[in-house]
């Protein structure tokens, strides 16, 4: 059987790169090409081999680690090792090519898309990026010099030849219902209370200590509040401390406060949810912007280029999200944060309306197509 191949996805790593690598090889597939003819290029170092394992996809996974913005003498013998580490990975990634012969190569961002993609440069295969966060990431500002096109998620995100596709996000988050019993059937299977005003916390997979701070003194706060709800989804990392020092409040014991280490079922998290507080990650974003829900964003100090930052404020100009900074996100500024808009329904759900409106349910068909229209270009089927 040939190992010829439509198309090479190269990034991964994290959630953040694999989520809409995956929801764009899925639009592919959908459109008619065979699962084979994808295969993911990715990382070793990343979550790549665990999330690829079940999907049908062929995968190859290459060394390598990203470079770190800082000139102590440690970590420039890192960066050393690490740039040693991508040419190494753009040799191997032009054997993949030259094997593959693919029609396209897609890069997702982040260190692990460089290698396959400089090969795609070298070898003249079209490059198309796929391009989530508000502000590139250095890997896209270099590939997006040499690529046809960047699928983008917003609206002036400084790329060369960008298309706005919106950001392709995992498709049981379209189909998140937020009516009276879509969000009292959610809140059933989470464990909550039906009836009561709902906030929904989270900081990604491994967490936010200054989120999960903040919301653990709101907590206490709020602990004879019997018309509210806390779901905490603290992340793996802080779980076991925090689950020390920390108790479940039942419904009948004022505030209902309920902590989980790690939560898969997001669908759920944002249709039980009358708001949000949360990083700002490019994913999250666009997952709240789709399924409509209002938020409390608190971005990550020290992203590159501020890029949760500029995410964030895609939502606050449409008034559909509140910045908090989070130098001053503690329990009472999120209390403060919290309490005016949940004691204003009419406002609330106009911010839910004004997320939604930003929501691309066709973001991962529309990378889709765009590939594709590059690829045809670039002469081979």
């Amino acid at each position: 059987m040939s190992d010829r191949r439509f198309a090479l996805v190269a990034g991964g790593g994290t959630a953040g790169h694999l989520q809409p690598a995956l929801a764009v090889a899925e639009a592919l597939v959908a459109g008619g090409r065979p699962r084979t003819s994808i295969e993911f290029v990715g990382s070793r170092r990343g979550q790549d081999r665990v999330v690829l394992a079940d999907r049908g996809f062929p995968f190859t996974l290459l060394p390598g680690r990203g470079v770190v913005r800082s000139l102590r003498p440690a970590d420039l013998a890192r960066n050393v090792a690490a740039l040693a580490g991508i040419v190494w990975g753009v040799v191997l990634a032009v054997g993949i090519v030259l094997r593959a012969r693919p029609s396209v190569v897609v890069a997702v961002g982040g260190y692990a898309s460089v290698p396959a993609s400089l090969a795609a440069v070298v070898t003249g295969v079209p490059l198309v990026l796929v391009n989530v966060d508000a502000v590139p990431g250095a890997a896209n500002r270099l590939l997006g010099r040499f690529a046809r096109a960047s699928a983008v998620g917003w609206e002036g995100t400084p790329l060369p030849r960008a298309v706005v596709t919106g950001t392709p996000v995992r498709p049981e988050i379209a189909a998140v219902g937020r009516g009276p019993a879509d969000r009292a059937a959610a809140r059933e299977q989470l464990g909550l209370p039906t009836g009561r005003t709902t906030v929904a916390a989270f900081g990604g997979s491994l967490g936010a200590r200054r989120i999960n701070t903040a919301v653990s003194d709101l907590a206490v706060r709020w602990k004879d509040r019997d018309d509210l709800a806390v779901y905490h989804v603290i992340g793996r990392r802080d779980w076991d401390e925090a689950a020390e020092a920390g108790r479940h409040h039942s419904d009948d014991d004022g505030l209902c406060y309920r902590r989980v280490p790690y939560e898969e079922r997001m669908a759920l998290v944002y249709s039980a949810a009358d708001v949000v507080v949360s990083r700002a990650g490019a994913m999250t974003v666009a997952e709240l912007a789709l399924a409509g829900v209002p938020a409390v964003l608190v971005p990550l100090p020290g992203a590159p280029g501020d890029h949760q930052t500029a995410n964030a404020r895609v939502l606050e100009r449409a008034g559909a999200a509140r910045l908090r900074p989070d130098a001053s996100c503690d329990g009472p500024a999120l209390a403060a944060d919290l309490d005016r808009l949940t004691a204003d329904r009419p406002a609330l759900e106009a911010m839910g309306r004004a997320a939604r409106s930003l929501g691309r349910p066709d973001a991962a068909d529309a990378a889709a197509r765009l590939v594709e229209e590059h690829a045809r270009r670039g002469g081979r089927r």
